[in-house]
């Protein structure tokens, strides 16, 4: 984000979000940016979602900042690493936002949903790159009748549509499987999908109503 505007919009802080700004730094961790943090703020405050779900915990980065955003909303969220898992259950408790902010270890792909809300206003992707489509297509059962889901990283630092640059066998799989996922979200019939250029590239999608 332009450091500009970044000193002029308002983020949470606390000890807990400024200690784990630096762990991330210092550990290289992929959490969400400034950017797309405020974007999302933004359509918390639109939409006013009673309740979130995120598929791709890390550390608990994005959940803590949203729910010291707002008070009222209630987090759901799956990490399957335990190393990141137990960094995000400590930074949660830390930061006393436990009666707010569930965490569950287990892969999103198996992950029993049974063992979550029966609807979410807001679901958020951003775990596992190659498995997206998957994703949206397993959690968008729990969406709510006017709900969003959102996606991260659909730009990939700026690989995707730009695959010329890539030398990495591995990598230019990846890409690929995030370029089909952007023609999922834009072919998709049963829902209208906006793309912003804005943090990683982030989709908006909602479900178009018959």
């Amino acid at each position: 984000m332009n450091g500009y505007f970044n000193n002029l919009n308002f983020f949470p802080s606390n000890k807990v979000i400024k200690d784990m700004r630096k762990y991330v730094d210092a550990n290289k961790i992929p959490v969400i940016n400034d950017e797309a943090l405020i974007f999302m703020f933004e359509l918390i405050d639109l939409i006013k979602p009673k309740r979130f779900l995120e598929i791709g915990t890390a550390i608990g980065f994005c959940v803590i900042n949203l729910a010291s955003y707002d008070s009222e909303i209630i987090i759901d969220t799956i990490e399957k690493n335990e190393l990141m898992f137990s960094e995000a259950v400590k930074n949660v408790k830390k930061a006393k936002l436990n009666d707010r902010i569930n965490v569950y270890l287990g892969d999103a792909l198996e992950f029993d949903l049974n063992n979550l809300a029966s609807e979410y206003d807001i679901i958020f992707i951003d775990a596992s790159k190659a498995q997206y489509i998957k994703f949206f297509e397993k959690y968008e059962k729990l969406l709510s009748p006017d709900g969003l889901i959102l996606s991260d990283n659909l730009l990939f630092h700026g690989f995707v549509n730009n695959t010329k640059e890539i030398e990495s066998k591995n990598l230019l799989h990846l890409v690929e499987k995030i370029e089909d996922y952007n023609s999922f979200l834009a072919r998709n019939k049963n829902y209208q999908t906006k793309f912003f250029t804005i943090g990683d590239g982030v989709s908006v999608s909602r479900r178009i109503k018959k």
